[in-house]
């Protein structure tokens, strides 16, 4: 059965999909979103805006959605490194957008999310398993839902259906990534003593681990561990909670934090090497959060990446009559960005996770430095990737300026 024209699909309802929906809807657009959730489950993955994706939610429209959804407002963020004093910071006083982070429960900050693109005339469509897509300039999603086949014409196909994205798939990009060097471990529990207006990330260089503490609030904390990709074990499923537990307390965090907790989630990792197509727009397809990039877990970037794309689709196709057009546009920005994001996480890898004598001469060297004077590494990770990579600015960052 054939249904109207829609302007846009959305395959995907998350932040990414669901805001890019409200924007264009509110707007004018006739936008379907097709989710293949009925209902949003726990699972272990992004739960954190840092402070440059909190301000693209409020150039969205959806912070305060989200932070009426139980979103914790966290103006702290503490920095523990090889057991030394915890650097503390201020990030409203502190970052490029004056603006705290913004923790979250993921299946709760999806509802409030696609309640708000609904609430701005989006179509939302749950329960929708695309089987098929046609593409061309004339382009068709084929869906089934409750056992029959539907099929949907529209103008412009967006995929935001994630690190495994289908549309990727049927668009025909070809996916880059990074050499895997860490696998990333998490879960939420609840009792947890740690300070709920403060993120911890614990580092020990040494045993290659890095042990983050998000809060929720009234004790719940979805904690995440880092550790080599070459390690013999894999933390995944409630068995390997007490492995989990000890790492982390390994890498610095303190052991009372963990005195009383319970799980409330599952435990599982996955390998966190980023993965990325060059110019996501082809074809009246545009793919936006993790079907266009998907960035190491460790640092933090991947929500506010999702917030940018669907803030940057939206401002192209709407300043754009051709939506060609707008779809490049949209491609070639993000691609300025992500390579800024990916690059300097590179840098923080070799830094701050990479082990043996090379790494450590690299800290000897630059880490004094970083002391000395915070402006030799950009801030990135929460001011946002809106700055130069020049060869100037990598030199300062591993202070290879200094004779």
């Amino acid at each position: 059965m054939a249904s109207a024209k829609y302007d846009i699909i959305t395959v995907g309802g998350g932040l990414g999909g669901a805001a890019l929906a409200k924007g264009m809807a509110e707007n004018g657009a006739n936008v379907l979103v097709l989710e293949s959730e009925t209902k949003f489950r726990d699972r272990v993955r992004g739960e954190l805006l840092v402070s440059w994706g909190v301000a693209e939610a409020k150039e969205l429209g959806i912070y305060e959605s989200m932070k009426a959804a139980g979103g914790r407002v966290v103006e702290w963020d503490e920095q523990t490194t090889n057991g030394g004093a915890a650097v503390r910071r201020h990030l409203p006083s502190t970052t490029g957008p004056m603006t705290p982070r913004l923790n979250f429960y993921h299946p709760t900050m999806q509802e409030s999310v696609l309640e708000a693109a609904a609430n701005a005339g989006a179509e939302v469509l749950r329960g929708a398993r695309v089987r098929e897509f046609v593409a061309g300039d004339s382009p068709k999603v084929i869906v089934e839902v409750d056992g029959r086949a539907q099929e949907f014409p529209t103008r412009l196909v967006v995929g935001a259906d994630g690190r495994s994205s289908q549309t990727r798939k049927w668009g025909g990009f070809q996916v880059l990534r990074n050499p895997d060097q860490t696998h990333i471990a998490g879960v939420l529990l609840d009792n947890m003593s740690a300070p709920d207006n403060t993120s911890h990330v614990f580092r020990v260089f040494d045993k290659c681990l890095t042990a983050l503490l998000f809060p929720q609030g009234n004790g719940r904390v979805r904690a995440y561990l880092c550790y080599p990709a070459t390690s013999e074990y894999r933390l995944t499923g409630q068995v390997e909670l007490p492995r989990f537990i000890e790492l982390s307390v390994l890498a610095g965090a303190a052991p009372e934090f963990y005195a009383d907790v319970q799980p409330v989630g599952p435990l599982a990792s996955f390998n966190s090497a980023s993965s990325w197509v060059e110019h996501p727009y082809q074809k009246n397809i545009a793919l936006i959060g993790d079907a266009a990039a998907s960035t190491d877990p460790m640092w933090g970037q991947g929500m506010a990446l999702a917030a940018r794309d669907a803030r940057v689709l939206r401002d192209k196709l709407l300043s754009h009559e051709d939506w060609d057009e707008a779809g490049h546009a949209y491609a070639y920005t993000h691609d300025e960005y992500f390579k800024v994001s990916n690059t300097v996480e590179s840098w923080l890898e070799k830094l701050l996770v990479q082990t043996g004598p090379d790494a450590d001469a690299r800290r000897a060297k630059a880490l004094p430095l970083w002391s000395e004077d915070p402006s030799r590494h950009p801030d990135t990770t929460s001011s946002g990737p809106d700055h130069s990579i020049d060869e100037s600015v990598r030199m300062r960052f591993f202070g290879e300026d200094q004779s």
